[in-house]
């Protein structure tokens, strides 16, 4: 398909609200708020921040420069710049990371919906062992995680089906502004309850005394998963990039908006854990466990307001979970449409229904029903070990390698200035992150997951 027959964003803001959706996730709510309270607070933000510029935004250049130069699903990007070399299969490894994730991703997605239906019944009172033995039998239940995971996904299809301007960019256009509409309400909620200043100090107060390689390595890590690169979003939507589109201040504007919906995660968590003498943990427990009680206990005085913070954060999380999944689901659904010459509809059914068997194999395995296990371990736990420990971080340094040391470096370069109508000046300096620090960082958090460093 040549860049005259493929669509574009029709806007930038669309383009930008789009980008940012597939990298501002889950992860930016549970895992990054407690990430940074147990590493040095502020101290954590700072290391966060300089790995966002010196890893992150680097990295999410590299994929919008395969992505637009090549104007095609991310296996066919890779494969058009690598030629015959095995540079070509970063691409497959890419659709098939994202497959994987947007099958087990969207079993945490349905979760939400549960959350947001079992807060609007008024369902989530009770006291904290209450909220434990609500989230396990749910879980552990072989049907209702399994509706949700198809609601999801299907919600996800019928905005897939409408395409790039009419299906993922308006919708992005309706749900980013939401998101943060929502986050900054729960923020002003949070903050004004008794003793939250506590929550804030915890997370913005510098630790000097977690100056370890966990926190440097720990940030890094965030930085790469927390963006998602290396599971080709980047690169199919960098694909319906204009010549127009400024590579640098997108890769810049996303690294921001990303980074900031994660900080006032922490300022939603933070303030009301501490207001009632609760240490949020991370993880599912984080989620759906220690947060409907904080929500109770702190909210508790006044239920109308209870009832809305706890529905208005489910709310929340969903449409952060729905903004990735529709970045995930594309990445399949390009590479179908273009590599089988299949219509869009048919393609995108196709992934939903791959989808589909992988979220209610990973439900099952969850279930009481305890199958689908090896090793003691769930599908659920094996698929995100498999895709977040070693598919993405092989994904992203290949791929830096790939720009850093195969692809000419006048097609870098004319991508990078926009064929010379922007200026170069720290062209330098971005391929030198390409060439050494940018895989040298990956590789130490590879290594460090693996118990080697």
């Amino acid at each position: 398909m040549e860049k005259g027959n493929r669509a574009n964003f029709g806007s930038k803001l669309g383009l930008i609200l789009a980008t940012a959706g597939s990298a501002v996730g889950l992860g930016n709510v549970w895992r990054f708020p407690y990430m940074a309270g147990q590493n040095g607070g502020a101290l954590f933000i700072i290391v966060y921040v300089v790995c966002v510029l010196a890893l992150g935004i680097p990295c999410i250049m590299s994929e919008f420069i395969i992505g637009r130069h090549s104007a095609s699903n991310t296996a066919r990007a890779y494969r058009k710049l690598a030629g015959k070399t095995p540079f070509g299969l970063v691409g497959y490894l890419g659709v098939l990371t994202g497959l994987l994730v947007n099958g087990y991703y969207a079993v945490v997605s349905g979760w939400c919906f549960e959350y947001i239906y079992a807060s609007a019944a008024g369902q989530l009172n009770g006291d904290p062992q209450f909220f434990a033995d609500f989230f396990n039998t749910f879980e552990k239940d072989p049907v209702k995680p399994i509706f949700w995971a198809v609601t999801f996904l299907i919600v996800t299809h019928l905005i897939i089906i409408r395409g790039v301007k009419d299906g993922i960019e308006k919708a992005s256009k309706m749900m980013m502004p939401a998101l943060f509409v929502l986050l900054i309400v729960l923020v002003v909620a949070s903050c004004m309850l008794p003793n939250a200043w506590a929550g804030v100090e915890y997370l913005f107060k510098p630790d000097f005394s977690k100056v370890t390689k966990e926190l440097f390595l720990g940030a890094l890590g965030q930085a790469f998963f927390s963006l998602s690169i290396g599971m080709g979003c980047l690169c199919t939507f960098a694909s319906y990039f204009s010549k127009e589109t400024n590579l640098t201040s997108s890769a810049m504007q996303i690294g921001i908006i990303d980074t900031v919906i994660a900080i006032l995660g922490g300022l939603i968590i933070f303030p009301a854990a501490f207001s009632v003498g609760v240490s949020p943990d991370s993880g599912p427990s984080l989620i759906f466990i220690t947060l409907p009680n904080v929500f109770q206990e702190a909210f508790g005085g006044i239920p109308v307001v209870e009832y809305l913070v706890a529905l208005s954060f489910y709310i929340l999380l969903s449409l952060a979970a729905l903004t990735s999944l529709i970045s995930i689901h594309e990445v399949s659904t390009a590479f179908v449409e273009e590599e089988f010459n299949v219509s869009r509809n048919r393609s995108a059914t196709i992934v939903t229904a791959v989808s589909m068997v992988i979220a209610v194999l990973c439900s099952l395995s969850l279930s009481d029903l305890d199958i689908i296990c090896l090793g003691g371990k769930s599908l659920f736990d094996w698929l995100d070990s498999i895709t977040s420990q070693i598919l993405l971080p092989l994904g992203g340094f290949f791929t830096c390698l790939f720009l850093g040391w195969y692809v000419p470096k006048k097609i870098v370069k004319d991508q990078y200035t926009n064929w010379g109508t922007m200026p170069g000046k720290y062209f330098g300096v971005y391929m030198f992150c390409m060439k050494f620090l940018c895989p040298i960082c990956i590789l130490l958090v590879f290594l460090h997951q693996f118990g080697v460093i």
